[in-house]
């Protein structure tokens, strides 16, 4: 094959001989909190969802959503700055301030362009911006989109970063950090990067994708559960797709911050708003989130219960106390066949491999939900246990 095509081939053809070729799975149906699933004609147990409260199903949520639609439609038709702003917008704006205890909140279509609007709105030539090493795609696409001075340090290392703020020189500083990382599930110390920012007056703008509605004592956050305020993290940014179990995201933080994102950010002035059904359902979840503590509880259990029992196996497990619980494998392969074996088991546990992961490092990404029952713990742990012991299944855990 000759040309553009035959390039491409080439290419595509060392993803797979490296074993990092992606293939998409058509999900059939979906039920019981997302946890359960029809799959290829065979029914299976997830463990792949971020999904982390079981919300996207909830009644109430689903019943907001169906409500909204029949008043609003399906589409905003626009960008919020030109007739895409409903009242379901600006009450979910207004709700999301309040919930995260900042002054103002601003919508935007996706994590990844809300991040995107941040650094580069913030950020520019002159200045810098300093991320942690294994911080997710956009918040690192975000830096070298900006134009500022670009600088990693070593993966929650906030030595690290202080020295690096030391040297800085002129310009405004950012710090960027997820609250959660989204593949090793661990928390950043968000303490020492806050007081590393407030010597060196620097901003810290916080992800915290996976941590909202999970840790913190009453669902706030990975700001919460490290006692931080907007004072410490003048720059917040959390989705609706994950927790919320709905779509979306939103920046909050002072009014002068949510104010010079909505005038100037490009991927907020040029994007077609959300439809107000989503936000509605997103309002309807934020009220869920706040009167079923329970769920919180549960997936935190499942967690703790998960890795007192994985002790025992001989896995990997990296550090975390989130419902993100990564088995590290070593090779494409390893985590490649293991997944495969899982699935056989009726076990939908996603291999995760370079470039979203380090060389070396592939592994299993299990996701855990309140809409598990201990019954499915009890069932992953089983077939873990099972694939180690069975040298068919490939390398094992």
């Amino acid at each position: 094959m000759d040309g553009p095509a035959g390039l491409l081939q080439a290419d595509l053809s060392q993803l797979a001989a490296a074993g990092r070729r992606r293939v998409r799975r058509e999900v059939e149906s979906r039920g019981h909190g997302g946890v359960r699933m029809r799959v290829a004609g065979s029914d299976v147990l997830a463990f792949c969802s971020n999904d982390y409260l079981g919300l996207a199903d909830h009644p109430s949520v689903v019943a907001a959503f169906v409500a909204a639609a029949h008043e609003w439609g399906v589409g905003s038709g626009a960008s919020h700055l030109v007739s895409g702003h409903c009242r379901e917008h600006h009450a979910l704006e207004e709700e999301l301030a309040a919930f995260t205890r900042r002054p103002r909140a601003l919508l935007f279509s996706t994590g990844y362009m809300a991040n995107l609007a941040v650094v580069t709105a913030l950020l520019g030539r002159g200045d810098r911006v300093f991320e942690d090493r294994l911080n997710h795609a956009s918040l690192l696409d975000a830096g070298l989109a900006s134009g500022a001075r670009f600088a990693r340090y070593p993966h929650a290392d906030a030595c690290a970063l202080q020295s690096r703020l030391q040297r800085a020189g002129t310009g405004r500083s950012m710090v960027v950090t997820d609250g959660v990382f989204s593949m090793d599930g661990d928390v950043a110390p968000l303490r020492e990067l806050a007081s590393a920012c407030r010597a060196h007056d620097a901003w810290l703008f916080v992800d915290d994708a996976h941590g909202l509605g999970v840790l913190g004592d009453t669902g706030r956050g990975s700001l919460e559960a490290a006692g931080l305020g907007p004072d410490d993290v003048p720059v917040l940014m959390g989705t609706l797709g994950k927790a919320f179990g709905t779509f979306g995201a939103f920046v909050a933080g002072s009014h002068e911050l949510v104010e010079t994102l909505l005038q100037t950010s490009r991927t907020y002035i040029y994007t077609t708003a959300l439809p107000a059904a989503v936000a509605a359902a997103s309002r309807a979840s934020l009220r869920v989130m706040q009167d079923e503590p329970w769920r919180r509880s549960r997936v935190l259990e499942h967690v703790a219960r998960f890795r007192r029992e994985a002790a025992g196996l001989g896995l990997r497990l990296l550090d975390s106390c989130t419902p993100i619980q990564p088995a590290v494998l070593g090779s494409e392969a390893a985590a490649v066949a293991a997944s495969e074996a899982l699935l056989a088991r009726g076990l939908w546990v996603p291999a995760i491999r370079p470039p979203t992961v380090p060389a070396g490092s592939s592994r299993l990404r299990i996701t855990f939900s309140a809409a598990h029952e201990p019954a499915d713990v009890d069932r992953l742990l089983d077939a873990l246990a099972s694939l180690a012991r069975s040298p068919s299944a490939g390398e094992t855990p």
